[in-house]
C-alpha cells in the first residue's frame, strides 16, 4: 500500500527560471526590484488576468531586492524578472562602478560601489554612470 504524502513543499520556483511578475509601478529594464505588495489574484481565483503574479516596484536604495527587470513596463503590465543568484546580467550603474567591486542599489533600482548599504551583486565588468555594468547577482 502506497501512502501519499502529505503538507508537501512544493517549490513555487526552479533556481536559473525567470519569472513574471506584475509592475505595481512603472518599471524600468536593467534596474533591480522589490516585491512591493502581496501576489495577484490569478486565473482560478476570480476572473483576473494578471496570473497570480508577484507584485513589483523599483528597488531604493540600500535594500534587499527579489532581482532584476528584464524590460521597461507599464504599471499594471507584467515584466520579467531574473530573480535567481548567480547570472550576470547587465544592470544600470548610478555612478562608475570597477570590476571586481561589490554593488549596492542606490536609486530607482540603479547600482553603484557597496558603501553601507545591501551588497546585491558583484561586478566583472565596469561601466561609466548612466552605463550598463555587469553585475553577478548574490
Amino acid at each position: 500500500m502506497t501512502i501519499a504524502p502529505s503538507n508537501e513543499c512544493t517549490p513555487f520556483y526552479q533556481p536559473g527560471e525567470t519569472i513574471t511578475c506584475y509592475a505595481g509601478s512603472a518599471i524600468t529594464g536593467k534596474r533591480f526590484v522589490v516585491i512591493s505588495a502581496n501576489r495577484q489574484a490569478g486565473p482560478g481565483l476570480n476572473t483576473s488576468t494578471s496570473g497570480g503574479n508577484y507584485t513589483v516596484a523599483p528597488a531604493g536604495a540600500g535594500v534587499k531586492t527579489f532581482g532584476v527587470a528584464v524590460q521597461d513596463a507599464a504599471s499594471g503590465a507584467l515584466v520579467t524578472v531574473i530573480a535567481s543568484p548567480g547570472y550576470i546580467v547587465p544592470v544600470t550603474c548610478s555612478a562608475n562602478i570597477t570590476a571586481g567591486v561589490e554593488v549596492e542599489i542606490s536609486s530607482a533600482g540603479q547600482v553603484q560601489t557597496l558603501a553601507s548599504g545591501k551588497a546585491v551583486g558583484m561586478c566583472v565588468n565596469g561601466a561609466t554612470s548612466g552605463g550598463d555594468a555587469e553585475i553577478k547577482l548574490y
